[in-house]
């Protein structure tokens, strides 16, 4: 477990590569589990290898290909009773503190911890700017519990120095409904880096969950960790070219004018399929239905109802958008495209100080063609002031990102299950799961 905090985040803000310019993209062999796990473990003296994870049920490096070991849970649940029943011990100066994020003193606080301290690029040109409407989206679905929104305080200031969250979820193993916490927003001040404060708050949210009697979780980090069920890839949609290239997140491609660049991603006023509209309370049936259909078809999903649709999909202002088609004849709903919102702060740029990005989300196409579909939702998103669209290439989305524009990003994002062993790395596109 490094010292710096992103060992449990996604890829960082920024991915810069242009349409235009040459990209040496990762060829997929590269990027297999394998040949990742041997440039990590050269990159790697053998005394740093991953102390904290080696000592938790997670794949571990040295299993990986061995067909003899079993998929699902590494070790069984603990009789609850003999889950440990008081908090990891933090170093002196530092208590436990619970984030009610309904308050609007605490929820400040863990804006203004995350705004200053969370994920940046590798370059510290953006960082991550989560809403505090955002934060409470991520953290309230059904059924989340309070006690896994877990702060740090120092014990003489009282200032909220770090922060990790689970909230509950259902993830379909193939076969296996399992539930399990999403851990996320794993975030230590910059000045407390070297404090080993880390380890410590993973251990602490892993037991706050197996009290809920839930022994198994997902999670993403920027970084290699032991061990990966798959490895994303970033791609971005210019959307404002000009400022993207003014701020740094992108540059000019070779023998490319910005007039030119500018017409390059220019994209329609309106979006161009009939009945395709914002979606609406009244849609939450036939779009759980649609996307339960859909994520069908992935190694690993989320399990969602109806209660989950609605949280998770029903737009909200600033936070969430979905749309979806309804056959003007037959008033059906076969379509249906959603992308969250989440901004960067730009460091130190005379001219901006943020970045609005909109990141791909669930999409489903019945009827429409997902090309046309994501065309549509670009055409939305410009509509509504985006800078940039991120996606990563799971689902389908690998059949519409080069067509559409998108250009692939620097950096990767792995996914994780812990305590649960998938016996083989999928494939990006075998992954139905976007963690936010």
């Amino acid at each position: 477990m490094g010292d710096n905090n992103d060992d449990l985040t996604p890829g960082s803000p920024k991915r810069s590569a242009d349409q235009e310019s040459e990209v040496d993209h990762l060829t997929k062999d590269d990027s297999s589990l394998e040949s990742i796990v041997r440039r990590f473990q050269d990159s790697v003296s053998v005394s740093k290898k991953h102390k904290f994870w080696e000592t938790q049920p997670v794949g571990q490096f040295k299993d990986v290909g061995d067909t003899s070991l079993s998929e699902g849970p590494i070790e069984p649940p603990t009789p609850l009773s003999e889950v440990k029943q008081e908090p990891y011990n933090l170093p002196s100066p530092y208590e436990w503190t619970t984030c009610d994020m309904d308050s609007e003193e605490s929820c400040n606080e863990v804006y203004n911890l995350l705004k200053n301290n969370y994920v940046e690029d590798d370059e510290n040109m953006f960082r991550f700017n989560y809403s505090k409407e955002f934060l409470r989206w991520a953290l309230h679905p059904p059924g989340y519990y309070r006690s896994w929104h877990i702060g740090v305080r120092a014990k003489e200031s009282k200032k909220l120095v770090a922060f990790i969250t689970g909230v509950p979820a259902r993830i379909r193993v193939r076969d296996e409904v399992v539930k399990m916490a999403e851990i996320n927003f794993l975030c230590v001040h910059k000045k407390l880096r070297s404090k080993r404060l880390a380890p410590v708050m993973i251990k602490e949210v892993t037991r706050r969950v197996h009290l809920e009697n839930i022994w198994q979780a997902a999670y993403t980090a920027g970084v290699v960790l032991p061990t990966p069920i798959t490895t994303c890839q970033y791609w971005h949609r210019s959307l404002n070219p000009k400022k993207l290239i003014d701020v740094g997140f992108s540059r000019l491609g070779p023998r490319m004018t910005m007039s030119r660049t500018i017409k390059l991603y220019k994209l329609p006023d309106s979006p161009a399929t009939p009945g395709f509209r914002k979606m609406g309370l009244r849609d939450v049936a036939a779009v759980t239905r649609l996307l339960k259909n859909y994520l069908s078809q992935f190694v690993v999903a989320p399990d969602f109802d109806e209660d989950d649709v609605e949280h998770w999909l029903l737009p909200t202002e600033n936070v969430v958008d979905s749309y979806l088609v309804e056959s003007p004849e037959t008033h059906e709903i076969t379509d249906f495209c959603s992308f969250y919102t989440l901004p960067s702060t730009i460091l130190g740029n005379q001219n901006y100080t943020t970045l609005k990005a909109a990141y791909s989300y669930y999409n489903v196409a019945t009827k429409t063609p997902l090309l046309q579909l994501m065309n549509d939702a670009l055409i939305v998103a410009k509509q509504k002031d985006f800078d940039v669209f991120n996606a990563l290439d799971v689902m389908h989305n690998e059949s519409f990102l080069k067509e559409l524009k998108f250009g692939p990003g620097d950096g990767q994002l792995h996914y994780y299950l812990y305590n649960y062993r998938v016996r083989q790395a999928l494939r990006s596109s075998e992954l139905g799961l976007v963690l936010l």
